[in-house]
């Protein structure tokens, strides 16, 4: 009899899907791999210029299948108890009857509108701010557990942009899954089962309206919406219950048993706070392309304004999830990259010491390249570099982004201390971490507290093999297999005392920017 017991961790990030291998016995990473999607990394089916990204659902079988076998290679299969899944989000996709992404029907194979819909995807701008006024003038504001806001990144808007603007996908479109959602149903042949993280964050539902606001409510928005909400689960799922055992088909695809059990699926920024061993007081920040700051509390009976959800069992069984984050964070230097030309040319390491050497605020910029995420969502607002002059150089600027993407990270742990959560400590997670001393540094700096970075970068993929160690009945909760399983912190970055003096007054520059930018924004004087 095999007495060992593994899970297997699976994150979906934006450019690739990556998998870790774990000992449940003391939360040794076995093994780890990772996989780019191969149909976005040549480009297809995106338009930055509409900020329009699509992703195609091959990429995610096809790169999922690589990275399980990898991290299965030489080591022992049969001891694999659970799967675990978390993606990106709000991800979602237009599905047939049969819950399958419509993408995959022949008919609909090079069709972006039939694709996931990646989060940073902003073509539904006009929709979000169309349910937004409705929510507001509606007697029951279902934003109010979303931070107020309703954004062209989330479910419902993404999902009346595809209704609206593309008559052959409507017409076969039997509803909208959540990536999260799809990929445990895909891997048990099961039906699907909602996630409450991503219902919660990305679709207002809530247990105060028994689910998802009323039909009513999305027929008031536009008509196309009738008959489909109310086809939708009004139940949903935390993510240590299990969907299902994989199913035979995928058994054999990936080398595993049919014993294999598959934990509810969740977003990633969420499943790498699990990862960290979130605590409460605590902030845990996963940066990446974006950033996301995640936060639990016991019960909180009150809307939280500004932020992007609060959500009962989110993050944690038991307890209330609290989002907030940043739209573009490491986005934004690889646009400065693009912007120069010199996409895969640049000497990273010689860049960030060349602009370690810059004087602190010597250019000022604002970090909204792809809007606003928190505090208050604007998906209208756009970047801005302040200061520029004849003797600007590329180290100069390419400082100023970082310094600018600090800045909004600071604004974003002032929100939550002014809303009555302290932040007692912060804990980043994700690739950036790891890779730029000068980022973390000038963020801790920034913030004037403390970053402890955690010992590995996969906390997402991580938070996975947790969730699917409980799913799986390896152990009794979550809060059992993260005390084993949950990553550990590794280097600290210590805010420097002159430093953090220096950009206290920096910080009031780029807010007083900020203000005026929005502004001039909102009076449709500048795009």
């Amino acid at each position: 009899m095999n007495d060992k017991q593994f899970t297997i961790g699976v994150d979906f990030g934006s450019d690739s899907v990556r998998a870790v291998l774990v000992d449940c016995a003391d939360g040794r990473m076995i093994a780890s791999a990772s996989c780019r999607y191969p149909r976005w990394q040549a480009g297809k089916y995106c338009d930055m210029s509409i900020a329009r990204f699509r992703q195609h659902p091959l990429d995610y079988l096809e790169s999922m299948t690589s990275v399980i076998r990898q991290v299965l290679a030489g080591n022992d299969a049969s001891a694999v108890k659970g799967i675990g899944i978390d993606t990106t989000g709000s991800t979602p996709c237009a599905v047939d009857r049969n819950g399958v992404p419509l993408a995959l029907d022949k008919r609909f194979a090079d069709d972006p509108d039939a694709m996931f819909i990646l989060w940073k995807d902003h073509t539904a701008i006009a929709e979000a701010e169309e349910i937004l006024q409705k929510a507001r003038e509606s007697e029951i504001d279902y934003t109010c557990y979303e931070g107020g806001r309703y954004s062209p990144e989330w479910f419902w808007a993404k999902y009346l942009h595809i209704l609206r603007h593309n008559p052959a996908v409507r017409e076969v479109c039997a509803g909208f899954i959540e990536h999260c959602d799809w990929i445990p149903a895909e891997l048990t042949a099961s039906p699907v089962r909602t996630g409450r993280c991503a219902a919660g964050h990305k679709a207002m539902w809530h247990a105060d309206w028994q689910g998802y606001p009323p039909e009513s409510f999305f027929t008031s928005v536009d008509p196309l919406f009738r008959g489909r909400v109310d086809l939708l689960d009004q139940r949903t799922y935390t993510a240590d219950q299990p969907v299902g055992k994989l199913s035979a088909k995928w058994a054999e695809i990936l080398g595993l048993t049919t014993g294999v059990v598959v934990a509810g699926g969740v977003l990633d920024c969420h499943s790498g706070a699990v990862g960290a061993g979130i605590r409460a007081g605590q902030l845990v920040k996963v940066v990446g392309t974006s950033t996301c700051e995640i936060a639990v509390a016991p019960a909180v009976e009150r809307c939280i304004p500004g932020i992007c959800g609060q959500v009962d069992g989110s993050v944690l069984p038991g307890m209330t999830g609290l989002e907030a984050g940043q739209a573009a964070f490491g986005d934004i230097y690889s646009w400065f990259i693009r912007f120069l030309g010199y996409a895969g040319e640049v000497d990273f390491k010689k860049l960030e010491a060349d602009a370690a050497r810059q004087t602190p605020g010597c250019v000022l910029a604002l970090d909204w390249f792809n809007g606003r995420r928190t505090p208050f969502a604007n998906p209208f607002l756009s970047g801005a570099i302040f200061g520029l002059k004849l003797g600007s150089s590329v180290p100069m600027v390419y400082r100023g982004l970082i310094e600018a993407t600090a800045f909004g990270a600071k604004r974003i742990v002032d929100h939550f201390v002014k809303e009555g959560f302290p932040v007692n400590s912060i804990l980043a997670v994700g690739g950036i971490p790891k890779k730029s001393p000068l980022v973390m540094q000038i963020c801790a700096d920034v913030l004037n507290m403390e970053i402890q970075i955690a010992e590995t970068d996969e906390c997402c993929a991580l938070g996975g093999a947790i969730f699917a160690a409980v799913a799986s009945g390896v152990f009794a909760n979550v809060a059992e297999a993260s005390a084993v399983m949950a990553a550990k912190t590794g280097k600290s970055y210590i805010p420097d005392k002159a430093a953090s003096e220096v950009y206290a007054g920096l910080y009031q520059k780029y807010l007083a920017c900020a203000d005026a930018v929005e502004e001039l924004v909102n009076r449709q004087l500048i795009p």
